[in-house]
């Protein structure tokens, strides 16, 4: 093992000590759990994006009359600070608002579930969002209107290219006034599943959303099951000598248990808190040890150290969910970047 390693595990000890605390369990139910369980069973990961928080966070002054270059403007402001990296809308924004009267200047937040099958858009929507309005340009643009109020308006590759510059997962749109809900997919007949779960007719994400209770409430966030999670996020994504580096450093720190869930979300006081959840939770308390000795080393397979990135400000375990609370240096993008692998202290 390099001498980095040895004094970087031998540091970082400090920090466990100082922060495996008993952590809280969030009571309620979070506007993220609640999205969750609003996408389909068998969503392997979702990417979330609170827009009304995210709004207040930059101090945007856009609304329903914002012009598409204000919306764009918007946008260009929340990138550097990593609020809208989750978003599957920022080159739609634009054209969205000008073209389908919703955009990411009123819509209250967005999740992406996607999973083998498909992928659907969920948006909250509130009072900025008139889906009255947003029917009636649904049908003068080409979209089929459907038998019911709350059935998909049909569109697909044609109708979205005579619009604009459109994300492919707007092809297909269910408005649900009652609930406050706009659905989007690229295909009607996963979108009419989706609609299912709306209706109770179906399961939602509860696995993903159970995960996703100890990110509180993340301006963006990126939640995995375990089989994505381990996969996606795995060093052997890195080059051979990284990976024997991941080796050495994860006997060193006592190894690792299979991840049976993962999510990472930015915290409004501008953290980033990691969740991976094991299988045991007889297993989390030294799995969290064991996890921030990685999260405070040397990064291979990303380069250089992850202290070059963010510092482990807390670690602990509650049930089976490891917490990691990180504090990101200054330009860096750790949420964007640290969703996908491979991320040492992620690995399986």
């Amino acid at each position: 093992m390099s001498r980095r390693a040895v004094l970087a595990v031998a540091g970082v000890l400090v920090v466990v000590v100082a922060g495996l605390t008993a952590w809280r369990l969030v009571e309620r139910r979070t506007a993220l759990q609640q999205a969750l369980e609003l996408a389909p069973d068998g969503t392997s990961r979702a990417s979330w994006t609170d827009w009304a928080a995210v709004r207040r966070e930059v101090g945007a002054d856009v609304g329903p009359g914002s012009s598409a270059e204000q919306v764009d403007a918007f946008l260009a402001e929340a990138f550097p600070r990593d609020l809208s990296s989750m978003s599957a809308l920022g080159t739609s924004a634009g054209v969205m608002q000008e073209e389908l009267g919703f955009s990411p200047a009123t819509v209250s937040w967005e999740l992406l579930a996607q999973s083998g099958d498909g992928a659907v858009e969920v948006l909250g929507v509130g009072e900025d969002v008139d889906l009255d309005d947003v029917a009636d340009r649904l049908g003068s643009l080409g979209w089929t209107e459907p038998d019911e109020d709350d059935g998909v308006w049909v569109g697909g590759p044609d109708v979205l290219s005579g619009v604009g510059s459109l994300t492919p997962e707007l092809q297909h749109v269910a408005l649900l006034a009652d609930e406050g809900l706009v659905l989007t997919s690229d295909q009607a007949a996963y979108l009419e599943e989706a609609l299912d779960v709306v209706r109770g007719d179906r399961d939602g994400a509860s696995d993903l959303a159970d995960v996703a209770g100890a990110l509180d409430d993340p301006l963006a966030a990126a939640t995995y099951d375990g089989a994505y999670a381990c996969e996606k996020l795995a060093m052997a994504q890195a080059d051979d000598d990284a990976q024997a580096e991941a080796d050495q450093l994860v006997e060193a720190a006592g190894g690792v248990h299979p991840l049976t869930g993962f999510a990472m979300g930015l915290q409004p006081d501008g953290a980033v808190r990691a969740v991976l959840q094991v299988e045991d939770a007889d297993d989390a308390p030294d799995e969290a040890e064991a996890r921030a000795l990685l999260a405070s080393g040397p990064a291979p397979g990303q380069g250089g150290d992850f202290g070059d990135r963010f510092s482990v400000e807390q670690a602990g375990a509650q049930g089976r969910d490891v917490v990691l609370d990180l504090r990101p240096v200054a330009g860096q993008y750790v949420l964007s970047d640290l969703t996908s692998g491979p991320v040492l202290f992620a690995t399986c």
